[in-house]
This record gives structure tokens, C-alpha cells and sequence, in this order.
């Protein structure tokens, strides 16, 4: 009997989204700007050639929440993670249209770009908005959160680092604060506005989301 190839689960159905035509210019012309190949441990450092506070953005979807926070806040640089090309086309379109110089962009599955890529105690920030929440039961294997990532999160943070997930799904919701609580790394913390780092823009999933009726449900860790 043939053994059959192990097959890990992934967070992401990496689905041929359509590109437009100024997207597929963007990645063919622009990428190589802002974009970084999944390949070699980096750092951030030299990836920035400067010494300031660190924000890894993972998915950034169509990439206008990211485009926001790195506008707004010009001494914080920013690495987002991405697997769509029709996302990561669209930010790197805003990203020239607006001459932004603080993000850099990795196409490619965030839980090997963690584990492979990053280095330790090396981002002020983690945020995670909106992730897939693979409502169907038989699907919860394959949500982002788990205790292995979360394990993987907390060891690229700096000491006191904060970890920002957002949901519009209860039940992930619940899913977020038990997986959590039970890696025992992270305090659950209170929002204060007043910090750069805990500000979040609207995103097309939030305002899709409080359509349908929703509840958005912001979770801030501090990695202890």
C-alpha cells in the first residue's frame, strides 16, 4: 500500500482572484519596490536601514486599513502578509499613488513566513484583522488562531508586545479568548485610543460584516 503525502492545513484557500490590469502591472513593476520573496531570514533592520517601532500586518486583504496606519504614522514601519494577488496588486497601486516608504510587502502563507522569515523579538505589534473565520465546525482546524501560531506569534514580539485580532464572528470570537487564555503568554489588555499601535481603520470586511449584523470584536494581548 502507497503511503499518502502528508498535507498540512492551511488557514487560506488560495483561490485565482481576478486581477485587473493595473494590478498585474503593479506586481510586475511595483513589486519588486515594496515587495519581499518568501526565501531568507530578514531583518528588519536593514530591511528599513533604521531603528523604530515594528508592525507585522497579517493579511491585509485589499490592503487600504495597512495604507491608512503607515500614512498616518510615517515613523513606524510596517510588513504585510499576504497570499491574494488581487490584495497585494491594489496596496502596492496605493502605495505609489500615495509614495509611502514604510511598508514592505511579502506575498505568501503567514505561518511559514513566521516560522521561516522572522526573527525573535523583532515587531512592537502583531496585527491579525479579520482572519477567515471557517465558520462550519468541521473547518475550525484550519482557523489561523492555534496554539502553535500563537507560540510563534509571541516569539518574533518584543517583550510587553501587543497582539491585535479582530472579528465580526462570535463563535471566533470565543475561539480567540479561549486559545489565549489557555497559552497563558499573552495578558488580555484594554483598548486605549490614545496609542498609536492599537489604532485600527475600517475595513471592507468590517462595514461587509456590520451589514449582515455582526458584532466586530477587538481582542488586545500583551505578551507578558
Amino acid at each position: 500500500m502507497t503511503k499518502r503525502p502528508y498535507r498540512k492545513v492551511r488557514s487560506f484557500v488560495n483561490r485565482p482572484g481576478r486581477l485587473t490590469n493595473a494590478q498585474r502591472r503593479a506586481l510586475n513593476q511595483l513589486f519588486p519596490r515594496w515587495g519581499i520573496d518568501f526565501g531568507a531570514p530578514i531583518d528588519m533592520r536593514d530591511l528599513f536601514n533604521r531603528e523604530t517601532t515594528r508592525v507585522l500586518d497579517i493579511g491585509f486583504g485589499d490592503g487600504e486599513a495597512l495604507l491608512t496606519l503607515a500614512a498616518n504614522n510615517p515613523t513606524i514601519d510596517y510588513l504585510g502578509i499576504e497570499v491574494h494577488e488581487p490584495g497585494v496588486g491594489h496596496l502596492l497601486l496605493l502605495l505609489e499613488k500615495a509614495g509611502i516608504t514604510n511598508v514592505r510587502i511579502i506575498q505568501h502563507d503567514a505561518v511559514e513566513v513566521i516560522s521561516d522569515m522572522l526573527l525573535d523579538c523583532q515587531f512592537d505589534a502583531v496585527n491579525l484583522f479579520f482572519p477567515d473565520p471557517w465558520p462550519k465546525k468541521r473547518h475550525h482546524k484550519r482557523r489561523l488562531i492555534q496554539p502553535a501560531f500563537i507560540n510563534d506569534v509571541s516569539r518574533i514580539l518584543k517583550a510587553n508586545g501587543l497582539l491585535h485580532i479582530t472579528t465580526d464572528w462570535d463563535n471566533y470570537a470565543e475561539h480567540i479568548r479561549e486559545t489565549l487564555k489557555k497559552n497563558g503568554l499573552f495578558s488580555l489588555i484594554n483598548e486605549d485610543k490614545s496609542l498609536p499601535l492599537m489604532c485600527r481603520p475600517p475595513t471592507k470586511f468590517e462595514r461587509r460584516g456590520k451589514k449582515l449584523g455582526h458584532n466586530v470584536t477587538d481582542f488586545y494581548f500583551c505578551l507578558k
